[in-house]
Order: C-alpha cells, then sequence, then structure tokens
C-alpha cells in the first residue's frame, strides 16, 4: 500500500480528531462571549459597526483553501462579539431574549443528533416527546384531546390555521385548485400579525380577502363590528372562513374578547383561530389567564414558547382541538419511501406526512427539558414576574418627567413616548407631532452606537413613532428598569 493510499485511508481519523479539538476550543469562546459576556449588565449588548466596515472585519468572501484552527477559531470570537447579545438584561428590543440553560442544553443536543422528526425510526425518542409536550400545551388551552405539530415560527402556524379551514370547507382545494372554490375572506384586526396578510397572499386567498375588523381604544377586536362585517362578506358574494383572533398583539399586547368573537364565529359557522404567539403563556398563570377566557372554544391556537418562556429560537406549537386526523389529511402527500405502510412498528407513529415540510427540526426538546426541570409552576412564576416588573416600571415612570403611555398596558407591552425638556409643554404647536416622532429613531441609534442598550420603536396608525420596550425575562430585576429608564433620559434629554 503507497503511502498516498495510507494517508486517504486515515484522514478522516485525523479530521474526526481536529474536528472535536475545533469544537471544545469554540465552546469555550460561546461560553465566554455569548453566555458570561454576554449576559453581564456591565458589558455592552452589541458592538455596533456600520455594514462595510463589519464586512471587512468579518472576512466574509469564501475561497477555494481551508483556514488554520486558529484562524478559525477567531472568526468564531469575532461573530460571537459582533453580534446582538439577545440575553443580555438590556436588551428590550424584540419578544425573545433571556436565556434558559436547560433549554439551552436542549438545544445544543439537538443540533448534535441532527435528526429529522418525520419518523419514529429516525426520532424515536422525538415523535413520543413532541406527542408529550403538544399534549400538555393542549391542555393548558382546555381540550382534552386534539392534534398539533411544531412549526417554524408562528407565522407559519398561522398559515397553517387558514389552510386547514379551507380544506375543512373544500377539501377538493388539494386536488382542483383554487378554481375550483368561491371568493372566501379572513377576518382579522389591524393590530394582527402581518403574517395573516402574508398567509392571504401565500395561499392564493389574496389581500384583499382580509377584512379588518375596527378595535376599541385598547386595541382589541370589537365582536359587534366583526358581526357586521361578516354580513357585510356575505353581502357581496363573499363566503367568510375564517376569524384570526389575538392573544397579544405585537405592538401593545392586547387581548381580543375570544368568549364574544366565539359566539360570533359560532353564529356564523366559521373556523375560530387564536394567534396567541405572543400572549398563550399566561395560560400557565393563574392569576393572569383570564385574559385568553374562552381559548378553549377555538379551532386552532398559534403559541410560542420561545418567547415568552426562554425556549429558544425557533420554539413554535400549533395546535389544534380536530381529533378527525384533519392535519395529515390536508398535508399528506403518502411519499412511499418515508411512509412505508408495512413497517414493523405502528406507522401512526410516523408523523411526517402531518406537516408541509420534509425536513423537519426537533423544536420540542428544549421545551420539554426547560419545563421538567422549572415545572409548570416555575414557567408560572416567569409570567407573573413579568407582570411586576411592567408595573414596577409603571410606578417609576409616573415619577419623571417626560414619559408619556400610549395606553394603559394590559400585557408586558409598555408603550411610551419620551418627550424631550425642549418639546414639553409645546404640545398645541403645529409641529410638536412632527418633532416628537423623530425623538425615538435618533436616540435609538444613539444607544445602539454606544451599545448600552436595545429597545424597539414604531409607529401606529396615526401615532407617530414611540417606543415599545417588552418586560419578560426573568433575570432582570428593578435595577434594570432603573437603567433603562435612566438611559432613555441621558440620550434624549438634550435632543
Amino acid at each position: 500500500m503507497s503511502d498516498s493510499t495510507l494517508r486517504d485511508l486515515t484522514q478522516p481519523l485525523i479530521d474526526h480528531a481536529e474536528g472535536q479539538l475545533f469544537l471544545n476550543e469554540a465552546f469555550k469562546i460561546i461560553v465566554e462571549e455569548v453566555l458570561h459576556k454576554g449576559t453581564d449588565a456591565e458589558e455592552k449588548v452589541c458592538e455596533w459597526r456600520e455594514p462595510e466596515s463589519l464586512a471587512l472585519l468579518l472576512d466574509l468572501q469564501l475561497r477555494d483553501t481551508g483556514e488554520s484552527q486558529g484562524r478559525l477559531l477567531q472568526r468564531v470570537r469575532n461573530v460571537a462579539k459582533y453580534s446582538i447579545k439577545t440575553s443580555h438584561p438590556h436588551f428590550f428590543n424584540q419578544q425573545f431574549g433571556g436565556v434558559d440553560y436547560h433549554s439551552l442544553a436542549g438545544r445544543f443536543l439537538t443540533e448534535a443528533l441532527n435528526t429529522n422528526l418525520f419518523t419514529y425510526e429516525v426520532a424515536p425518542v422525538f415523535v413520543l416527546m413532541e406527542t408529550e409536550v403538544l399534549k400538555a400545551l393542549r391542555q393548558l388551552v382546555g381540550w382534552t384531546d386534539g392534534d398539533g405539530i411544531f412549526c417554524p415560527g408562528g407565522s407559519t402556524s398561522n398559515m397553517y390555521a387558514m389552510n386547514l379551514a379551507r380544506y375543512k370547507l373544500f377539501p377538493e382545494v388539494k386536488t382542483k385548485g383554487l378554481w375550483a372554490l368561491p371568493r372566501l375572506a379572513i377576518f382579522s384586526s389591524p393590530g394582527s400579525h402581518y403574517s395573516v396578510q402574508k398567509g392571504a397572499s401565500y395561499l392564493g386567498f389574496g389581500t384583499d380577502s382580509v377584512v379588518l375588523v375596527k378595535v376599541d381604544d385598547g386595541g382589541r377586536m370589537i365582536p359587534e363590528d366583526l358581526d357586521a362585517k361578516i354580513e357585510l362578506a356575505k353581502s357581496q358574494g363573499f363566503v367568510p372562513l375564517l376569524v384570526s383572533c389575538t392573544s397579544g398583539t405585537t405592538v401593545l399586547g392586547s387581548f381580543d374578547p375570544l368568549d364574544c368573537i366565539a359566539d360570533v364565529c359560532d353564529k356564523h359557522q366559521l373556523w375560530m383561530h387564536v394567534d396567541a404567539a405572543w400572549g398563550g403563556s399566561v395560560l400557565f398563570s393563574k392569576q393572569h389567564r383570564h385574559l385568553m377566557k374562552g381559548v378553549e372554544r377555538a379551532k386552532s391556537v398559534s403559541w410560542n414558547p420561545h418567547k415568552m418562556l426562554l425556549a429558544g429560537l425557533q420554539c413554535s406549537a400549533f395546535l389544534l382541538q380536530d381529533t378527525t386526523n384533519l392535519l395529515k389529511r390536508c398535508n399528506c402527500a403518502n411519499a412511499s419511501y418515508l411512509f412505508q405502510q408495512d413497517k414493523f412498528y405502528d406507522v401512526n407513529l410516523d408523523i411526517g406526512d402531518k406537516s408541509v415540510q420534509c425536513s423537519r427540526k426537533v423544536d420540542c426538546l428544549k421545551l420539554w427539558l426547560m419545563w421538567k426541570a422549572v415545572g409548570s409552576t416555575g414557567l408560572e412564576h416567569r409570567v407573573d414576574k413579568a407582570f411586576l416588573h411592567v408595573r414596577y416600571l409603571l410606578e417609576q415612570m409616573k415619577k419623571r418627567d417626560g414619559f408619556q403611555l400610549v395606553s394603559t398596558p394590559e400585557f408586558v407591552n409598555v408603550c411610551f413616548w419620551f418627550i424631550p425638556p425642549s418639546l414639553r409643554g409645546k404640545e398645541g404647536n403645529a409641529d410638536y407631532q412632527d418633532k416628537l416622532a423623530k425623538v425615538a429613531p435618533v436616540i435609538k441609534e444613539r444607544m445602539m452606537k454606544e451599545g448600552t442598550m436595545m429597545v424597539g420603536y414604531q409607529p401606529l396608525g396615526d401615532l407617530g413613532n414611540f417606543f415599545r420596550v417588552t418586560v419578560f425575562s426573568p433575570h432582570i430585576c428593578h435595577k434594570d428598569m432603573d437603567f433603562f429608564l435612566d438611559e432613555i433620559e441621558r440620550l434624549g434629554k438634550c435632543l
């Protein structure tokens, strides 16, 4: 045997050993940069760089030859250093953040096992685990039985609901397509997630098929207007199909009155879907689950434990009350190379045909391990603690000049304007609103470039830009709330 042949045969062993060594060293960097520095309030939330500078620093170009282990480890460090630290106590920017270490262990294990959740033969542990986790989530909704699946995000879950509602009413759509259908109407509120509009476009309903129902001053859907809009749609030749309610709207955190909406849906025989991607976790709390009173009357629910519960991206459940195998009947393609019917085990455990995907990531382990660690009581405590943080933040805002609420929070979204000293007392000026709308973007730019904090802002309808802080991480404390208010004042006082 020649030396070159021997080298070829032993190379995989050498590469394997080097790969393990690299992984060990890379993991140390991840722990240091992301889990230690990235959760330290004394460290920066971000190291801001302009796009051109960042691209040059990272050296993103791919080449024909590989690099040394030392160079690669530096690249790992750079990626960690210049990424946003979403687990930082001063990251208030989105509806995800913080870190649960049990869940993180589940995420590491999921990646290491690298399996596909479509058949029992390749994912036996996770087929059984997903079934149990979905069952526990359904029980919190109030269903003793049903179905469900983990999806790649709440948007996909909402689209599942729209597709299933259509298939339930018009099963021929699966074979004959859209040409065989009447004009269908979907009802939602202006505060609903944009995935309702995207789903209408993607699934062929068309965005003109989405009817927006009026909301009250708190951003909650008005059932009486829903009833009137349904009657109007019927008179215009539409077939009303689905009402997409929201439990925890993205901006204001509003909860639609589910019981009253369910009455309207029952009257007109419409599919009631609840997008609880953000607010669903209140179901763990005996004190706050009243916000979703009537949810058990829904046909389907979307719920993202990667948000308030800190399960880690992504962890999104689509839950169904249906017990007729509707999910599989709607989505199955019966691929014989995967779903053979003469397997030696119960083929009902091959759940892949419920999904519109073939490759499907394991998203249940991170939630299961976290839930096992802290129990339902621990998750309830997280939810209740978030509401207490909001109460403290509001109390402190009232003690300071310049903080004006957009509306009284119903959930853990606190929306407010910061009015700098130069604008106070000038509310009657013709250019007041225009000037006020420019405050939040400037403060946001300053905090990002200094790296001290991150919080989101947006307009809403006729309202100019205002801040939206979401307070839910169990790792923050009153000191972080005080820092948040101090930093807004420091960055905006000279505007």
